[in-house]
């Protein structure tokens, strides 16, 4: 692809400051979320992928790229689709990431409490259980901060 002085365009996994690619961090902290959200270990997931911890830790960290068989068998391991690891990515059309900061995945200050909170939340196997506790939830957050 050429721009429009006919250079060729250079695509580079790192950026010019030498950081991991955006989107490369992005599905990384997704993997590092969903991973926690299921109370796996890195050692355990690593295990059930046939990859080291150190990987697992470089995956998350975006410090290394995730193949797409690669990222297939972890989503397959996670129990999620491939795609849970590009939502919540900010786009800006076709040319990369905008740069404006996609909002948290959960808030900073969520804590463990936070985390098992989820966790067991995402363990209710009725639908309609599960939805119930949601809207409980939602309903005292929204009376408790009127």
């Amino acid at each position: 692809m050429a721009d429009k002085n006919n250079e060729k365009r250079v695509y580079r996994a790192r950026t010019e400051e030498g950081e991991p690619d955006p989107i490369d961090k992005h599905v990384g902290a997704r993997l590092r979320l969903r991973r926690t959200l299921m109370g796996l270990s890195q050692t355990e997931l690593a295990k059930a992928v046939g990859l080291t911890f150190q990987q697992v830790q470089k995956y998350e960290s975006g410090a290394n790229r995730i193949s797409a068989s690669r990222l297939y068998h972890i989503s397959e391991a996670l129990d999620v689709p491939v795609s849970f690891f590009f939502d919540d990515m900010p786009h800006k059309g076709l040319s990369g990431l905008s740069e404006d900061p996609a909002p948290p995945l959960a808030p900073p200050d969520a804590g463990r409490e936070g985390l098992e909170m989820m966790r067991n939340y995402h363990r209710i196997g009725d639908e309609t259980i599960r939805r119930g506790v949601y809207d409980l939830t939602k309903a005292l957050a929204a009376k408790l901060n009127a």
